[in-house]
């Protein structure tokens, strides 16, 4: 049982790693304003130097070529990049450098 506890933060790092893949905000960039259209609805922005998007809620994402973040209410978030990746969740946060 011990092992298996052990275990259980990289995995969990290892799914706010794909969520903030998924979702992905530019986390190292200024949060930009909300964005929902006037119907209430999911506003999102794509071009040439990387993708982002927003639901009402508070759930944003986006990638470009320097890396992906992505994040929830709540305090759940996570990034990736050249650099490595972090992630939170509520009393839990992890660094990983690139190799």
């Amino acid at each position: 049982m011990t092992v298996k506890v052990k275990t259980l933060p990289p995995l969990f790092f290892a799914g706010a790693a794909a969520t903030a893949i998924a979702l992905a905000p530019a986390a190292a960039a200024e949060p930009a304003p909300p964005c929902v259209n006037p119907d209430g609805t999911a506003c999102e922005v794509a071009g040439p130097g990387g993708a982002s998007g927003e639901v009402p809620g508070g759930v944003q994402g986006g990638a470009g070529p320097g890396g992906a973040a992505g994040s929830l209410p709540g305090g759940v978030f996570g990034e990736a990049g050249p650099g490595g990746a972090s992630g939170c969740v509520p009393g839990f946060c992890t660094t990983i450098p690139a190799p």
